[in-house]
């Protein structure tokens, strides 16, 4: 039997957590831009575009992750087409990611009082100009600590992954507990990278709070 020290279980746990980080900001960034697009499809359209956004709000909201890694990785592949574990992960985290930001910031859009519409609109701007210049600047101030603190459910989610085959953080602490047969010492250096990397965000996320309180 291989002997695993304390330095090697964290090396591998490390080269892991690159692909955490890696697969977090993928859904980050790309739930970002996806939720940015229907927002602004919900403010510029009429009440059937609202309801149809509603209800993919909902099925991402209302269903569990896991299941919608499952489909992304298993259903694909019924379809014809084949996805690697990395490619379902990234798909299912985005579009989940950006089902919570675009209620996140719908709220915040709804936030600014209605005469700064009227006000923009007595300027003769377009409804760009309305969101460029008038709403979005105070819905975004309002927007930045929630949206930095789902950051830190995005690197939980991530965990999930795992379930597919994709090795992040939790998939390689299982195989090196299951190795080094130290499943309390693997996972609790997992639980402590975890914490390391979720802590400071949090923090973050908090100090912008209270600095918009203020």
């Amino acid at each position: 039997m291989i002997e695993f020290t304390l330095w090697d279980i964290l090396r591998n746990l490390l080269l892991a957590l690159r692909w955490t980080v890696a697969l977090s900001l993928i859904a980050f960034v790309g739930g970002g831009v996806v939720g940015a697009l229907l927002l602004t499809l919900r403010l510029r359209f009429g009440a059937r575009v609202r309801r149809g956004l509603a209800g993919y709000v909902q099925l991402f909201q209302g269903t569990p992750l896991l299941m919608q890694l499952f489909l992304a990785y298993f259903g694909l592949a019924l379809l014809g087409l084949e996805v690697s574990a990395w490619t379902a992960a990234a798909l299912a985290l985005t579009l989940y990611t950006s089902a919570y930001l675009v209620e996140i910031w719908r709220g915040c859009v709804e936030a600014v009082p209605r005469g700064q519409w009227e006000a923009a609109q007595s300027l003769a701007l377009s409804f760009g100009e309305q969101l460029r210049h008038v709403i979005l600047p105070q819905a975004g101030r309002l927007a930045i600590a929630p949206t930095v603190g789902f950051l830190v459910q995005v690197i939980k989610g991530t965990a999930l992954a795992s379930v597919i085959g994709f090795i992040e953080l939790t998939k390689a602490g299982s195989m090196i507990a299951n190795a080094s047969f130290k499943p309390f010492l693997v996972f609790g250096c997992v639980a402590l990278l975890y914490f390391a990397l979720c802590f400071p965000i949090s923090l973050f996320a908090q100090r912008l709070e209270a600095r918009h309180v203020r």
